[in-house]
């Protein structure tokens, strides 16, 4: 279920949101895992609104990690700060 659109107002909303948030996934040596992004999508279905910490100093790296990540959880990359990624993906109320 890919995330809606958000505005640019709607995503500056999010920021202040996820300001105050501490990092729930951890990506460390071994890159994107399984594991990661099952822990990915049980705290986007928690929280809708989380933060993700990065390893590493290869920003590149960082980048194509977060686009991976996005795209295998169907979220929405809200914010990328150094090594710091805000993810977002609406709550399935269909359930």
């Amino acid at each position: 279920m890919p995330t809606d659109n958000l505005s640019s107002k709607d995503k500056m909303a999010l920021k202040a949101r996820a300001h105050q948030l501490h990092a729930v996934v951890l990506i460390g040596q071994h890159g994107l895992t399984p594991e990661v992004i099952a822990e990915t999508n049980r705290n986007l279905d928690a929280h809708e609104l989380i933060k993700v910490q990065v390893a590493g100093d290869d920003r590149a790296k960082r980048i194509a990690i977060a686009q991976e990540l996005c795209a295998a959880t169907h979220a929405e990359l809200i914010q990328h700060i150094g090594k710091q990624l805000v993810l977002f993906r609406r709550k399935n109320t269909d359930e």
